[in-house]
This record gives C-alpha cells, structure tokens and sequence, in this order.
C-alpha cells in the first residue's frame, strides 16, 4: 500500500478525472510514502501550514496505471537515517481506482500530524 497526503479539497477537485498534483507538473512524480509512520513525518514536514482537512490516500500500487520508482529520501528528511529506506514515486497520474481508501490525518494543536483514522 502506498500513502500520499492531500487537502481534502484538492482530492475531491475535478473527480472526474485521474489525480495529479502540483508535484506531476514540477518534478514528474507523484510523491508517496510506504508506511503510516513516514505518511504521518510527511504530512507534518510538508503540510503543516495547510488549513483544513488533510487525507493519506491509501493507493493499491497493482492498480495503478502509471509504474512507481521507489527513491532514496532526500538528506533533510526525517526518515532519512533509516538505512535503507525507500519512498516511492508514482511516474503518472494516479487513476482514482487505484485509490482503494481514504484516512484522515489527526493534527494537534500546532499543525503536527499524530495519526491517520479511517474516513467514511
């Protein structure tokens, strides 16, 4: 399963087609991560500014219609120190029926992500 954090909103736009954020068009890649833990690092480092609902994209990689790189994370990152640790990029617009569920990233009171719940 791969993880992707997103502004309610910015899912629920254009629905009628496959999704591709900002990063598609800047760097080719839609940005994920594989597991909860590094969704919940990514969220915080990358969209504690965002007001309003943040979501994980739960994405099945078998369904996707664009291949997935799994990549290094870049010297910054948190999850950096974590030998061998790969995050993977989706090479593509993600077709919506890839995205098999939704969870809700719980913030606390300074913007930092603390958990993911399932959202009906």
């Amino acid at each position: 399963m791969l993880y992707h954090v997103v502004a309610l909103g910015n899912w629920l736009a254009d629905a009628h087609l496959p999704y591709a954020p900002a990063s598609l068009a800047k760097d080719g890649s839609v940005h994920c991560s594989p597991s909860e833990e590094a969704t919940l690092a990514a969220a915080t480092r990358f969209h504690g500014g965002v007001t309003g609902p943040l979501v994980a994209l739960l994405i099945d990689e078998t369904r996707l219609d664009a291949s997935v790189k799994w990549v290094a994370p870049a010297p910054g990152s948190p999850l950096a120190q974590a030998p061998g640790a790969l995050f993977p990029r989706v090479l593509g617009p993600v077709n919506r029926d890839a995205v098999v569920g939704l969870m809700e990233i719980v913030r606390d009171e300074d913007g930092r992500a603390r958990e993911l719940v399932p959202r009906n």
